[in-house]
């Protein structure tokens, strides 16, 4: 009996450009006009590429054949989307492929389940840190400038930039807070930081609390974009190692990615970014890093 672990595959789409996925991957598969594509992507991963020729043709049997190949391993599929939205990682159930949710997606449920829960469970006004935070934000963009907001959540940040004199944009991915918003008389948008486009251009992007439910190869991919929606970065995030599953508050599980200094740093320099303020915070909450950087 085969005890491993069903092979993990990651579903891309043809003409991806990053190449960011923050995992080992064992190999790479494309159909014929995503060769040159997976061609380049097994390049940058070190790894073997595979073209399969009837992927599109015979895709339960191929995904099947290449996942009885790999069985506890990762591969990256280029060409097949199975009418899903890319990137999506998907296993099968016995009645055909289903999208597994990413750790992201599952967090993301839990805010869209307990909005009202949390908005309860947070500090009434920001902390002197944040504060500081918000002011130095404010006077690096100038009075009227337009920020994005990423990950308002109940719209308490906007509204402390907004008394700085900023005009603000505000977004979430869960439309439990972009409803919430509206009801307090705000526009809002519902914005996903990993998937949808940024817009702009914006004197800055502001996001607190946001980037420690992104992994490495996600928050990769947020530095990507902001860089170029904005020249000047501002957000705060918990400090540590590793990363940690909690109910707390919520009574649901939320994912947290923490950051040591250093990692964070050569982070943002490796996306664009040139760390201009870092200060450091404890709170009953944990350790958490306010930071502002500019475009490099």
């Amino acid at each position: 009996m085969n005890l491993m672990c069903p092979a993990r595959i990651l579903l891309l789409p043809g003409d991806i450009q990053d190449a960011t996925i923050g995992e080992r991957v064992a190999q790479v598969y494309a159909g014929p006009f995503e060769a040159a594509a997976g061609s380049r992507l097994a390049e940058v991963l070190g790894v073997k590429l595979t073209v399969v020729p009837d992927l599109t043709q015979r895709p339960d049997a191929e995904l099947q054949a290449i996942a009885d190949l790999h069985r506890g391993e990762t591969v990256v599929v280029l060409g097949l989307d199975l009418g899903l939205k890319l990137p999506a990682t998907v296993e099968h159930t016995g009645d055909g492929w289903s999208r597994v949710p990413t750790d992201n997606e599952l967090t993301l449920a839990a805010y869209e389940q307990a909005a009202a829960k949390f908005r309860d469970s947070i500090p009434k006004q920001p902390s002197p840190a944040l504060a500081h935070l918000m002011d130095v934000l404010a006077e690096r963009a100038g009075a009227g400038a337009r920020v994005l907001e990423l990950g308002s959540g109940t719209g308490a940040g906007a509204l402390e930039l907004e008394r700085r004199g900023l005009r603000v944009r505000r977004t979430d991915a869960a439309m439990s807070f972009v409803e919430m918003m509206h009801a307090d008389g705000h526009p809002a948008d519902r914005l996903d930081a990993l998937t949808d486009d940024f817009g702009g251009p914006y004197a800055a992007v502001y996001a607190s609390a946001v980037f420690l439910h992104f992994d490495r190869a996600q928050l990769a991919g947020v530095l990507k974009k902001a860089v170029r929606a904005a020249p000047i970065l501002a957000f705060t995030t918990r400090e540590g190692s590793g990363e940690e599953w909690s109910n707390r508050f919520l009574d649901l599980p939320r994912q947290f990615v923490l950051w040591p200094e250093e990692p964070l740093r050569a982070l943002l320099t490796e996306t664009g970014w040139r760390v201009d303020l870092l200060t450091r915070e404890d709170s009953t909450r944990g350790t958490w890093l306010q930071v502002l950087a500019v475009r490099g």
